[in-house]
């Protein structure tokens, strides 16, 4: 079993990091960006092609983490392969060590730098999911053909925390993704603890904290003016007021936003159907260490 998916499924609140590759044919520029998370998560997420944008292949970083002592979770979306070679980098990075596993649709290419791309969406996360599970229990692709030797792979997905309360919240998502294979789930940021507590309560409610991991997303906010910019830019993100209020009033921001995700890592630590956080910082990973320190849960 992978560090993760021991964690989750022993009930230890799992803590897991985001690193993207760099613009760079040199594994050192990656490496020195991840090394600050050794020994604090129970594993780092490598992104693909984030904003729909190149940087170095998704499985050949989470490769390198690998080698080098830090568990990866490997990100593949579906924009930019058909099947046929999402199975076959599913197999390579299997064969590589890695079992980790976040599927998700991925961002359109007219959001990147490159709007011309061609996406390719042969998948949809749901049939990726299934493909993969498929390929990890059954031994077969869904051609029929069977594979020598079976994958294993923790399957994840992503989510967006709502309140039950509010309609838009449906569990049957997140069920489905489950039936396809989904062991845990990555959510997009959310710094709200009561809105975290309602979603754990429909989580609990409906028996999906049962089946799989829950980790909520969250991070180290740099400014006032940053955590506004992702609450009006980055979909399904919640920040509320009175945090960005602090931000607002704090002498020292950046150490104010590292304080503030120390204490949403605790306070998610003691919520019954949560089963740990990821955590995000697009400016900077440096700050990560040290707000899973201050919070005093040891990943």
């Amino acid at each position: 079993m992978s560090n993760l998916s021991d964690a989750i499924a022993g009930r230890r609140f799992a803590i897991t990091a985001e690193i993207t590759p760099p613009l760079s044919a040199d594994p050192a520029d990656l490496l020195s960006k991840a090394s600050v998370l050794k020994g604090h998560v129970d594993a780092a997420n490598v992104t693909d092609g984030a904003s729909a944008r190149a940087h170095m292949s998704s499985v050949v970083a989470a490769g390198l983490l690998l080698q080098n002592g830090i568990e990866p979770v490997l990100q593949f979306t579906c924009r930019d392969r058909n099947r046929i070679a999402l199975q076959s980098d599913l197999l390579g990075g299997a064969a590589l060590g890695i079992e980790n596993l976040l599927i998700l649709r991925g961002d359109d290419p007219s959001a990147g730098d490159q709007p011309e791309a061609k996406p390719v969406f042969d998948y949809e996360s749901r049939d990726l999911m299934e493909c993969a599970r498929q390929m990890r229990d059954d031994g077969i692709l869904p051609s029929g053909r069977e594979i020598k030797s079976r994958p294993k792979l923790f399957i994840g997905g992503a989510d967006t925390p709502m309140d039950p309360a509010d309609e838009r919240w449906k569990p049957d998502g997140l069920l489905a993704k489950i039936d396809a294979g989904a062991g845990f789930f990555q959510t997009q940021f959310c710094f709200d603890v009561d809105m975290v507590r309602n979603y754990a309560a429909g989580l609990v409610d409906h028996g999906i904290s049962e089946r799989a991991g829950v980790l909520i997303g969250i991070g180290p906010l740099t400014s006032a003016r940053s955590a506004r910019w992702m609450r009006e830019n980055l979909w399904g993100t919640t920040i509320p007021d009175a945090l960005i209020d602090r931000l607002d009033a704090a002498e020292d921001a950046k150490a104010e936003g590292t304080a503030i995700c120390a204490e949403l890592i605790a306070a998610y630590a003691g919520i019954d159907g949560i089963a740990g956080v990821h955590l995000m910082a697009p400016l900077g990973v440096d700050a990560i260490p040290l707000a899973i320190e201050q919070s005093g849960v040891r990943a």
